[in-house]
């Protein structure tokens, strides 16, 4: 595992375990978030997307934390490991909104600078919606993946902990 993508709905907890992923396994960690939005809730372009995923994806060893459907194939074909985080929509959708009270009117770590945390009534939706609109392409995605390519699902925080405990240890992934 030197090349770690992870996706998932949001509030999957896909930033903490790429973080706790980076201290294990001594590999940088990219909040894809953080990098593509900028102040005041202005996404990237495509084309800047595209171009900074390219430069990160160059690198030897990386963690990349986010989804952005567009660009997935991009980080898919370069990564030798994905993680799936599918946990279920009411875990996420608790998460999200504990995240929006608790960061309010802050920029989360993960987050781009200037991107002051808020109540997002359409976030919400997404992330509720998220295991009809998006899971089904991602799994189709996934399946379409050559052998070679190590993806893991996980999909509780049991599964969640239990893996992050496993990594770095003689255990088998």
């Amino acid at each position: 595992m030197q090349k770690i993508i992870l996706i998932g709905s949001g509030g999957s907890g896909k930033s903490t375990l790429a973080r706790d992923l980076g201290i294990r396994l001594n590999i940088d960690v990219h909040h894809l978030d953080a990098l593509l939005w900028k102040p005041n809730w202005t996404p990237a372009t495509r084309q800047e997307q595209i171009t900074i995923q390219s430069e990160l994806i160059e690198h030897e060893s990386w963690i990349l934390d986010g989804n952005y459907g567009g660009t997935l194939d991009l980080r898919l074909s370069a990564a030798d490991t994905i993680i799936f985080l599918d946990l279920p929509r009411t875990v996420c959708t608790y998460r999200v909104l504990k995240r929006m009270l608790s960061h309010r009117g802050k920029t989360r770590p993960d987050m781009g600078d200037g991107c002051e945390e808020r109540f997002d009534l359409k976030f919400l939706k997404w992330v509720w919606d998220y295991p009809k609109s998006q899971r089904p392409d991602v799994i189709y995605r996934l399946h379409g993946l050559p052998d070679d390519k190590r993806v893991i699902m996980l999909h509780s925080r049991t599964e969640v902990r239990d893996f992050i405990t496993r990594v770095g240890t003689e255990q088998q992934l």
